[in-house]
């Protein structure tokens, strides 16, 4: 019930700031949204999108889900993820996808090292079923960083998971359409929940480059890129 009653009164605090008078931002909402931005992330409670990114109500269209992957576009592509992908590029006409990703994602770890079923998840398996879109990295990843520690290929596989989820983007043809066009760009994140630094994927370099580089919590200062 403490729960609830936080989630009520944060409810408040919403009411207040985006319903009162003064800040009446539905007003301009209630005629429909014009996100410019979709933002396919993760279903962990630690990577909330909106609050990362201080985004406000009508700014992203957002896809959340296990790991954040996306299916290549097949006639048997999970609908709901497909489906979402769909409205923003040809409904909404977002401008730009942002695929997020973060370490210490569980998806990732269950897909590296995979547990045995409960009794439960043996019923229907949907978990597991759904990580076999990032099977291709694990391969991957397993292959060509056999010689590394378990973290290091943990965090690779998370990164690598970013890319392949871009790469399947472009199987969607009014994705691929709009991006050869210049309507639309796609965008690779990485949340270090670490460090708190936000990294992006850079083409010319083949690496992920630091955007927001982690805080030093002692002098409350960002530290410039690359600092351990």
């Amino acid at each position: 019930m403490q729960d609830i009653e936080k989630f009520v009164r944060g409810f408040s605090r919403f009411q207040q700031q985006y319903f009162s008078e003064d800040h009446g931002v539905y007003d301009t909402l209630r005629g429909g949204q014009r996100p410019s931005t979709l933002l396919i992330g993760c279903c962990d409670s630690r990577v909330d999108p909106m609050l990362l990114t201080g985004s406000g109500p009508g700014d992203m269209f957002v896809v959340r889900n296990i790991a954040n992957l996306v299916p290549p576009c097949t006639p048997d592509a999970p609908p709901g993820v497909s489906s979402a992908i769909e409205f923003a590029i040809c409904n909404l006409e977002v401008l730009r996808v942002i695929v997020l990703g973060h370490a210490r994602c569980g998806g990732i770890r269950a897909l590296l090292a995979p547990q045995p079923l409960s009794a439960e998840q043996r019923e229907t398996g949907f978990v597991e079923r759904w990580m076999r879109i990032a099977e291709p990295v694990r391969v991957r990843v397993m292959r060509d960083l056999a010689h590394k520690s378990s973290e290091e290929r943990h965090k690779a596989c998370e990164q690598a998971s970013i890319l392949q989820s871009l790469d399947n983007l472009l199987t969607y043809p009014w994705v691929k359409r709009r991006v050869e066009e210049g309507k639309l760009v796609l965008h690779g994140w990485y949340f270090d929940i670490d460090s708190g630094a936000l990294m992006a994927y850079s083409a010319r370099q083949q690496q992920f480059l630091p955007m927001v580089c982690p805080i030093d919590a002692v002098k409350g200062r960002v530290l410039p890129a690359g600092t351990p």
